[in-house]
């Protein structure tokens, strides 16, 4: 990792950890001023215009760690399903803003955690304290009454939860660095998301690459850079401060997702919903005690 990194202080670390939650938790704002688009079209400008603004980042900063990343096969193929999976989770999160699910998908932030735990458990063999196995145990209880009651699976949570779990999961064990590794990502992901943009403009009426707003298509573009900037400032921070003060900084973006659904964009959040919360809470509770205790598990990123 570059001295950049090494010369932050552990007060510089929270800052970015702090600024890069913010903007992620205020995301809701950024997509819900990008309107009359799918969500999938959405998706492809955001892949694009990440991997463009990324490859010219990495080329000025960092050009021989990407050449040597892209010169291995092996792990151009892993780079390239961690691409997909986190390609997956941006779609679901642009869909839950676009369909008035911002309160969802801040639920699924929430479960994120105990998601990591639990394929930490099953895929890498990590035991689990007894307080661990209480935070996931209460997480699945509050799933199930909302299912239940509700009458309706939080599949926009649990896949949101679930994707960025399954891409720490892969990204876990290559310790690669952030901006090279995500514009490899991007860039095995790139042709798709162009032939889907071209394909929709010339087979479907009414689409066209840019839509005929010049704002919108000016968001579209910026997307690359609102993607790209937090990204940053997460690996940047990741490096100077303690696992267990990440644990408890991440919680301010699903809480400010839950207050935007709330109070902004005027979302219901009834009483099924508030038991649900109430029991993930509880075990995020369960979940930061087990940390304080010194029982750590290791959270994928």
């Amino acid at each position: 990792m570059s001295s950049n990194h090494k010369s932050l202080s552990y007060n510089q670390g929270i800052g970015y950890a702090v600024a890069c939650y913010v903007v992620w938790g205020l995301f809701p704002i950024f997509w819900k001023a990008i309107t009359g688009i799918p969500a999938v079209n959405v998706l492809a400008h955001r892949i694009v215009w990440s991997f463009l603004f990324l490859l010219g980042w990495v080329l000025l900063t960092n050009r021989q760690t990407f050449i040597s990343y892209i010169k291995q096969p092996k792990l151009l193929l892993r780079l390239g399903l961690a691409g997909f999976v986190v390609s997956a989770n941006w779609g679901i999160y642009i869909y839950a803003v676009e369909s008035n699910h911002i309160i969802e998908a801040g639920l699924g932030y929430y479960i994120n955690p105990l998601v990591n735990v639990f394929l930490g458990y099953i895929f890498l063999k990590e035991r689990l304290a007894p307080m661990q196995k209480a935070a996931v145990v209460l997480a699945l209880i509050g799933v199930t009454y909302f299912t239940i009651s509700y009458g309706q699976f939080p599949w926009v949570s649990l896949s949101l939860a679930t994707s960025f779990g399954l891409y720490g999961l892969l990204k876990k064990k290559a310790k690669l660095e952030s901006m090279p590794a995500l514009s490899v990502e991007t860039m095995m992901v790139c042709p798709f998301a162009l032939a889907f943009l071209f394909y929709t403009a010339e087979n479907m009426e009414g689409m066209s690459i840019f839509p005929s707003s010049g704002v919108t298509s000016l968001l579209l573009v910026v997307s690359g850079v609102v993607t790209a900037i937090p990204l940053y400032w997460f690996g940047k921070s990741a490096q100077v401060i303690p696992l267990s003060t990440m644990g408890f900084i991440q919680y301010v973006c699903p809480t400010l997702q839950l207050l935007l659904g709330i109070f902004v964009y005027g979302e219901s959040f009834g009483i099924e919903y508030l038991i649900c919360f109430a029991f993930v809470w509880a075990g995020l509770a369960c979940y930061t005690i087990s940390i304080l205790k010194g029982k750590k598990v290791t959270i994928a990123k």
